[in-house]
């Protein structure tokens, strides 16, 4: 089951570097057209900022999991450890409670946004914000796990304290390949 995780998550990194490939070119290709042959391509600009809106929450998901948002850790760092839990779960399960917010937010706009249609590419808009199911189920599961595991004691001491607190801590978490778990 973990390797069906792992392999899930790698292929949202892979979506967001996709994204962002797409996006630099469509922009670039634009720049280059608009300035150098006084044409551009109307698809691109649009196309650019549906991928901006994906690789956003695909990030949000990915970051999620590996802990990497930037929080301030102040207060809980001075807590004990009963304290930290509490605000371990508080944390959570508030968090699970935006994603079920998010998610019926999602469901109520679904039927205005499967008959809205994008100007240019003429797509439903639906494929456009219909991430928003994917986010909020996808985070809910990580919220839910940390949760259960957090009932369970098999949260680490280090993992209560869930922030990076800088840019830092984000860019060495990255280039080790750590995972929160």
């Amino acid at each position: 089951m973990q390797r069906a995780i792992d392999g899930f998550f790698r292929l949202l990194e892979f979506l967001v570097v996709v994204c962002m490939a797409a996006m630099v070119v469509m922009v670039f290709g634009n720049v280059v057209l608009r300035y150098g042959f006084n044409s551009g391509i109307s698809v691109s600009d649009e196309m650019s900022r549906y991928f901006f809106i994906w690789l956003t929450y695909i990030g949000a998901m990915v970051a999620m999991r590996e802990g990497a948002h930037l929080g301030v850790d102040t207060l809980i760092k001075h807590l004990p450890l009963n304290g930290k839990k509490v605000c371990f779960f508080l944390s959570q399960s508030l968090m699970l409670f935006c994603n079920v917010l998010f998610f019926m937010g999602t469901y109520e706009m679904h039927e205005l946004q499967v008959t809205n249609i994008s100007p240019v590419v003429g797509i439903s808009m639906i494929w456009i914000y219909g991430i928003g199911y994917v986010v909020s189920v996808v985070m809910g599961i990580i919220n839910i796990d940390k949760l259960w595991r957090l009932f369970r004691g098999k949260v680490p001491d280090h993992e209560l304290i869930q922030i990076m607190e800088s840019e830092e801590q984000v860019l060495d978490t990255a280039a080790h390949g750590k995972v929160a778990q």
